[in-house]
C-alpha cells in the first residue's frame, strides 16, 4: 500500500447551471512533503465545513484501483491525481477492505478512518457527470475520510502501515451502504454505532434509523405516519365556531361516509378550494386543533389582512359546504413518554398544541402538562375557556398566560409583554420537559434559543411553521432569501404546480432539468445534497399529483413522498413545500 499522490486546493468560484457554486472539488497534486495538522493539510480548505472538513473529516482518500474502475466504466481517459476531490490518491486500501476505526501510519502522521465520503453534487461537477454522487454509492466505491491521531509530514511515494482493525469490521463500503441503500438491518446499525471512530453525523443518521423502527410505545423521533388517503377528498364542513376576533373553527367531516382515521395530534391537512369560479385553485395547510375523533376533523383559521384562502374560509363558507382535504400529515406530532409536556404558542400557534391538549385530555394523562400561550389581548385569546378546561380535567396540568397589549377590564392573565424564554424560568417549567412551540418564526427561534441556554436538548424541542423558511444552499454563493415567487422568464404551459407550505401556483416549465431546479428558480425553499436521488436531503411531501423520475432513486421514497432532485412532474402536483 503506497501513497501515490498528495493533493490539496482552496474554495474558488464557479459557474454551475446558471448559477455561481463555491467549491474545493478541484484539487491538484503538489510535489514534496506536506505537513498534516488535526483539521487539514497544508495548502488545502474546504469551502463548506458543516458537509466537508473539520476534524473526522481532515483528509479525504480515493484508490487508483477505482480510477481505473471509473475510467473504464465511463469511457475515459482524461483522469489525473485530485479528480475526485481526494486528498490522497493511494494505491490499495479498498472500500470493500478498510473498515472504520482502521488505524495507518504514512510518513510521520498516524490516521484513523472516520466515514464515507458524504454524498455531494460537486463531485459532479468535478468529473462533468451529474450521476456521480449515485454511482459512487451504487458501485460502492465511494472513498473515506481520515481523522489525524499524529499530525505529521507526508509525501507521495510513501507506504502506508496499517496499525490497527477497526472495532466490529465494518467496512467503508459497509458502511456507505447501511446510510444510503435499502434493506439495511437493525443489527447492522446497531454494530455501527458501536464503532468510536465513526463520526458524529453518521451515528446521528444511524441512530435516527434504528429509532424509526421502535417498537409501539418506545420513545423515538417524529416521524410521520402514512397518510390515511391518497391526494384530495371532499369533507363537508358541519359547523363553524369564532374562537376569538380573528379566529374561526371549523368542523368537517367526510361526505362519502368512508372511513377518516384521525389524525395524530399535532398534524395539519391540506385544504383546496376555489375562491372564484374562474380563480386558480389555491392550497392551503391548516393544523388540526380538535379532539382525535375518527370520522371529524376540526381546523382553526386567522383571518389574515388580504389574505385570499383565510378570506373566502373566515367570511363566505357555511355549513354545507364541501372542500376538498389531503389526509393528515406532518411530523410535529405528540410523542409518548412519561416527561412533562411544554405546550407552548403564540396567536393562531396554538392551533396544532391544542390538539395535542385534546389528546393529553382524553386519554387522562398523569403527565404534567404545561400551557404556555401569549396573545395581544382577551378578544385575540383563542381557546380560552376551552383551553381551562382541559387543563382542569389534568391531575397536573398548568398554565402561563402572556398579553403583550391588554384592554380595561381584561383578565385571566399571568404577565403583560411578549411570551420569552424568560418566562419559562419565571413560571417554573421543568428543563426536563418535552417541548412543542409554534407561532411566528421569531417566537419560534427565540424560545429553542433560550432552551438551548438553559440546557434543553434538541431532541427534547419541537417546533411547527407554516409557511416558506429558508433552509441553506450548500456552496451557492449568490443565495439571498426571497419570498417564494414565480420564475423569471415566459410562464411555463405544462402541468400546475403547487408548492402549499409557499402559498405559490406555478406551471411547469420544462425549461427547468427537475423539480429541485423549478423550486429553486421560484426561491421555494427546499434541501438538497447529492441532487442525484441518493442523500433524501430533498425529499418533500407528494400530497397529490404523479412524478417521473429522471434518475432512478437508490432507495425509493414512500408513495407519500418525493425526491424533488430528480424528478419532473407527470401530472398537476401538490407539493408540501
Amino acid at each position: 500500500m503506497r501513497l501515490l499522490s498528495v493533493n490539496v486546493g482552496v474554495p474558488r468560484r464557479i459557474s454551475w447551471n446558471g448559477r455561481e457554486v463555491t467549491t474545493a472539488i478541484f484539487k491538484d497534486p503538489v510535489q514534496g512533503p506536506r505537513r498534516v495538522s488535526r483539521i487539514n493539510i497544508e495548502g488545502d480548505d474546504q469551502a463548506d465545513r458543516l458537509a466537508h472538513g473539520g476534524e473526522h473529516r481532515a483528509v479525504f482518500v480515493y484508490q487508483i484501483e477505482a480510477y481505473r474502475y471509473w475510467q473504464e466504466q465511463l469511457g475515459r481517459d482524461d483522469f489525473t491525481y485530485g479528480q475526485f476531490g481526494e486528498n490522497f490518491t493511494v494505491e490499495g486500501l479498498p472500500d470493500d477492505e478498510v473498515c472504520v476505526g482502521d488505524h495507518y501510519r504514512i510518513g510521520s502522521a498516524v490516521f484513523e478512518v472516520t466515514q464515507p465520503r458524504v454524498t455531494c453534487y460537486r463531485v459532479g461537477i468535478r468529473l462533468e457527470e451529474p450521476r456521480m454522487p449515485a454511482l459512487l454509492v451504487s458501485h460502492h466505491r465511494p472513498g473515506f475520510y481520515l481523522r489525524v491521531l499524529e499530525e505529521g509530514v507526508v509525501e507521495a511515494g510513501q507506504e502506508i502501515v496499517k496499525l490497527a482493525d477497526g472495532p466490529e469490521g465494518m467496512t467503508v463500503a459497509d458502511i456507505d451502504a447501511l446510510l444510503y441503500l435499502p434493506r439495511r438491518s437493525r443489527r447492522q446499525l446497531e454494530r455501527a454505532l458501536q464503532i468510536p471512530a465513526l463520526s458524529e453525523g453518521w451515528k446521528g443518521s444511524f441512530q435516527e434509523l434504528l429509532e424509526r423502527e421502535s417498537a409501539p410505545g418506545e420513545r423515538g423521533p417524529a416521524v410521520e405516519p402514512k397518510p390515511a388517503w391518497p391526494g384530495f377528498r371532499p369533507l363537508v364542513v358541519r359547523s363553524l365556531h369564532a374562537e376569538s376576533e380573528e379566529v374561526i373553527s371549523i368542523a368537517l367531516e367526510p361526505v362519502d361516509g368512508e372511513p377518516a382515521p384521525p389524525g395524530a395530534p399535532g398534524q395539519f391537512i391540506t385544504v383546496r378550494l376555489r375562491p372564484g369560479p374562474d380563480a386558480t385553485p389555491v392550497t392551503r395547510n391548516y393544523s388540526l386543533s380538535g379532539p382525535p375523533v375518527p370520522g371529524r376533523y376540526r381546523i382553526s383559521v386567522k383571518r389574515e389582512p388580504h389574505g385570499v384562502a383565510s378570506g373566502f374560509l373566515c367570511t363566505r363558507l357555511t355549513s354545507g359546504d364541501r372542500l376538498d382535504v389531503a389526509a393528515p400529515r406532518g411530523t410535529f406530532i405528540l410523542q409518548p413518554g412519561e416527561r412533562p409536556v411544554a405546550l407552548i404558542s403564540a396567536g393562531v400557534g396554538a392551533t396544532p398544541v391544542m390538539a395535542m391538549l385534546q389528546a393529553l385530555a382524553a386519554e387522562r394523562s398523569g403527565r404534567e402538562v404545561w400551557w404556555i400561550y401569549g396573545a395581544r389581548n382577551k378578544a385575540e385569546h383563542s381557546f380560552r375557556e376551552e383551553a381551562a378546561e382541559l387543563l382542569a380535567s389534568l391531575p397536573h396540568g398548568r398554565r402561563f398566560i402572556a398579553y403583550s397589549a391588554p384592554e380595561a377590564g381584561d383578565e385571566g392573565y399571568d404577565v403583560t409583554g411578549r411570551l420569552s424564554g424568560e418566562h419559562l424560568e419565571a413560571a417554573g417549567v421543568p428543563v426536563d420537559a418535552d417541548f412543542y412551540i409554534c407561532g411566528p418564526e421569531s417566537f419560534m427561534d427565540g424560545m429553542a434559543a433560550a432552551l438551548t441556554a438553559r440546557g434543553v436538548t434538541p431532541d427534547r424541542v419541537r417546533t411547527e411553521l407554516f409557511g416558506a423558511r429558508d433552509v441553506y444552499r450548500s456552496g451557492f454563493s449568490d443565495h439571498v432569501f426571497r419570498p417564494p415567487h414565480r420564475p423569471a422568464g415566459t410562464p411555463g404551459t405544462g402541468a400546475l404546480v403547487l408548492f402549499s407550505r409557499s402559498n405559490l401556483s406555478v406551471r411547469w416549465d420544462p425549461a427547468f432539468r427537475t423539480l429541485l431546479d423549478f423550486a429553486e428558480a421560484c426561491d421555494v425553499p427546499v434541501g438538497f445534497g447529492c441532487r442525484t436521488g441518493v442523500c433524501h436531503n430533498c425529499e418533500s411531501g407528494l400530497v397529490s399529483g404523479e412524478v417521473n423520475y429522471l434518475l432512478e432513486p437508490l432507495e425509493p421514497p414512500s408513495a407519500d413522498r418525493v425526491l424533488v432532485c430528480c424528478s419532473e412532474p407527470r401530472t398537476d402536483l401538490v407539493l408540501d413545500l
